[in-house]
């Protein structure tokens, strides 16, 4: 009987979900009333307020169902040889699915939580900074690891939203193509930091950055010294 109770639950969740995300896609987020889900999904009233305590509530499961979307086909990319070539893929499909999706966009990322973030947006976040990592890996970031994600993260977000603003028909795309290698320009170098002799090196704040990211490969310091050595890199990389 409780199982049954719970299957009928989750069912009635995913459908309101759906028709929330359905009237938000159609109509805006105004449309996204208790009473117009309601009516959408079959359901009385009271069942949205059991489930997602309130209007909020509601936004944010649908907001949390748009990050899976959005989650599920970043994942699904294979990484190749260039890491930041992969980062220039990762950026075009967030400002696809920006543009094909406006309001379930601007809803996940126009609207941030400050220090509350949700699972969805840390686990998104998360997939960029493993970009971001390798590219540290491969010895050619410029700066620390966080520093760089976060500027990815704002630009790539805040273009997008900018061309959702702009109405279709004078959208011009290579504004986020420029922002893009503008953002990849400072923070990214096309010279490894292990280049062979004779080449030029982008200095010791890539090389510190390149060998942060790979720290934890190494199992040969002890708990302090990693620390230390991380905190000296950290301190390195910053400076440059």
């Amino acid at each position: 009987m409780e199982t049954d109770r719970s299957a009928a639950a989750e069912a009635n969740r995913d459908r309101i979900i759906e028709a929330a995300t359905r009237l938000l896609a159609e109509q805006g987020r105004e449309a996204v009333s208790t009473r117009a889900v309601s009516a959408a999904a079959g359901v009385q009233a009271p069942t949205i307020y059991r489930l997602f305590g309130d209007k909020q509530g509601l936004l944010d499961a649908v907001a949390a169902h748009g990050f899976a979307r959005h989650l599920g086909e970043k994942t699904a990319l294979e990484p190749t040889d260039d890491p930041v070539e992969d980062l220039r893929t990762g950026w075009n499909l967030n400002l696809e699915f920006g543009l094909a999706n406006p309001a379930l966009y601007t809803l996940m990322y126009a609207e941030p939580r400050p220090g509350d973030p949700s699972p969805a947006a840390v686990t998104a976040l998360g997939i960029l900074t493993a970009y971001v990592r390798r590219i540290a890996e491969a010895g050619r970031l410029r700066v620390d690891v966080t520093r760089a994600t976060q500027l990815i993260h704002a630009t790539g977000g805040g273009t997008t939203l900018a061309l959702i603003a702009t109405p279709p028909d004078q959208r011009d795309l290579t504004v986020s193509h420029l922002a893009r290698e503008a953002v990849l320009a400072a923070v990214t170098t096309d010279v490894p930091a292990t280049s062979t002799p004779g080449t030029a090196t982008p200095g010791p704040a890539t090389a510190a950055t390149t060998l942060r990211a790979l720290l934890p490969r190494t199992d040969v310091l002890t708990p302090g010294e990693q620390a230390l050595l991380t905190e000296l890199l950290d301190r390195i990389s910053k400076a440059g």
